[in-house]
């Protein structure tokens, strides 16, 4: 079986996410995705607790969708790359990310230990990820292609909360309203 590992803050999750996952998922590239909500990262400060952030994320759960509850406050990919595959060591994994996520993928840390996995790189807006793969072996990647255009952007999620108006081609109605909860807090 192919697990799609998907780690990212998804603070909130907004329906891009769902729809890269479900992307995956239809044109099978993947059987399954593993969404793994990640603690604190250097860079990012601030997350809602990832316990609150894995309840968001269940309500997309199924069989083929899954939420990571155990490994999430690992600091670096490559641990939990390594955690997942002794988990799983008869499953092949690949990580999806970002290609916005390549421009810095070299400054990783250990990031040659990810080059043993398979890449499924989401082509982002105003990010061309052709210079940054020459970071990966060409066999090791995958552009994913034909991805349904939504535009969502967590950052404005965050900032226009209190105008679901404003958001609600972005966020699911179901996690807005939890998510909003958890912001007043």
């Amino acid at each position: 079986m192919r697990i799609g590992v998907y780690p990212g803050s998804f603070d909130p999750v907004h329906k891009g996410h769902i729809a890269i996952v479900r992307h995956l998922l239809k044109k099978k590239y993947v059987d399954q995705v593993l969404i793994v909500p990640t603690g604190n990262y250097w860079y990012k400060q601030d997350l809602p607790p990832v316990e609150e952030r894995i309840r968001l994320l269940e309500i997309f759960a199924n069989e083929k969708i899954r939420i990571e509850k155990e490994l999430n406050e690992l600091p670096y990919t490559y641990q939990l790359m390594q955690a997942l595959q002794q988990r799983h060591p008869e499953e092949e994994l690949s990580l999806i990310m970002g290609a916005d996520t390549l421009v810095r993928f070299d400054q990783w840390k250990e990031y040659q230990d990810l080059l043993q996995y398979e890449f499924l790189v989401i082509p982002r807006e105003g990010t061309d990820p052709l210079p940054y793969l020459q970071a990966l072996p060409q066999e090791k990647y995958q552009i994913i292609e034909g991805l349904p255009l939504i535009k969502a952007s967590s950052t404005y999620i965050r900032e226009h909360l209190d105008d679901y108006e404003a958001i609600k081609e972005m966020i699911d109605i179901r996690v807005w309203r939890k998510y909003r909860k958890l912001r007043k807090k």
